[in-house]
């Protein structure tokens, strides 16, 4: 029993550790496509691109980690808990999102884009992989 509880703990920080590089990789992201649009359409202010980011058809494959960040948040606020098997699910979600199992072409095609393009991105890419990998 008391294997249990600390493999169980240990998923816990596992899934909070992989959750903050997600975040990391999403902000770098946002940045990246901030970044891009200013140079095509000049610069805009922090309200105006939260709009973009939460309205515009150009930004909706970062609403996927975005969504799955604040599920996980969520999962990890619940006032009763939360089983093993939750946690597997957010893992599982976490990896096909990075290996774009089941994304849309236009999620694939941004995201492997930017992967192709940034050493910084590649670099967050691999690092959360490795970590899901460790589990």
């Amino acid at each position: 029993m008391e294997n249990q509880v600390k493999d169980f703990e240990k998923k816990i920080t596992l899934l909070k550790e992989t959750r903050l590089q997600l975040l990391k990789l999403h902000k770098l992201l946002v940045d990246i496509e901030r970044e891009n649009y200013e140079k095509d359409n000049g610069q805009i202010t922090s309200g105006q691109f939260l709009n973009l980011l939460l309205n515009e058809e150009n930004f909706a494959w970062l609403r996927k980690f975005s969504t799955l960040i604040v599920e996980i948040d969520e999962m990890l606020d619940l006032s009763d808990g939360y089983t093993e098997n939750m946690i597997e699910k957010q893992f599982s979600q976490m990896r096909n999102l990075l290996d774009l199992k089941n994304a849309d072409e236009d999620f694939k095609t941004k995201y492997q884009m930017v992967l192709q393009n940034n050493s910084e991105v590649a670099g967050k890419h691999g690092e959360l992989k490795n970590l899901l990998a460790s589990k």
